[in-house]
């Protein structure tokens, strides 16, 4: 799986040529999961396998300006700082792998579509950015059809939810 965390409002602003970010691959602490919310307790680096809406994310996604493979994220219940949440999940029902500007008007219309929802406020009115992981060729092949969206702060390091925050 790769991250693609492009900021939808570059998208927005200019189609082509986008700076493409990516996290770096960590190492193999898993997280420890509430046996019965799901919700991370104990930080560590999580399978992109094994993500799930809020989850919560600690490296800033819009800081290196390339896009990586990564196979495990670093996580932290969403009550530590954080960069980034999880709010929506979402499997590709293609045969092949979407090409680019096929993954970004599923990515526009799967995580611009969820946004309001998940932050309550429009997406054009809120401070708030995206970002995403989506299938790589390798991962494709290999039966991976999620996208997930995420959502950050461009003001830096969040503590909390970002669910319903209306901003």
């Amino acid at each position: 799986m790769s991250i693609r965390p492009r900021s939808l409002r570059a998208l927005g602003a200019a189609a082509a040529g986008l700076a493409l970010i990516g996290l770096a691959a960590c190492g193999s602490d898993e997280p420890e999961r509430d046996e019965n919310t799901n919700e991370i307790v104990e930080a560590g680096d999580a399978d992109v396998f094994a993500m799930a809406v809020g989850d919560c994310v600690t490296d800033d996604a819009g800081s290196t300006g390339e896009v990586s493979e990564v196979s495990e994220v670093p996580v932290v219940p969403c009550t530590e700082p954080h960069a980034s949440e999880v709010f929506h999940s979402y499997d590709i029902p293609a045969s092949t792998l979407p090409a680019e500007a096929e993954m970004q008007a599923i990515v526009e219309e799967q995580c611009l579509g969820s946004f309001e929802t998940f932050v309550g406020l429009p997406y054009e009115q809120s401070t708030l950015d995206i970002t995403w992981l989506e299938p790589t060729s390798g991962s494709w092949d290999g039966g991976d059809r999620e996208l997930l969206c995420m959502v950050f702060d461009p003001a830096g390091d969040v503590t909390g939810s970002l669910a319903g925050v209306a901003r």
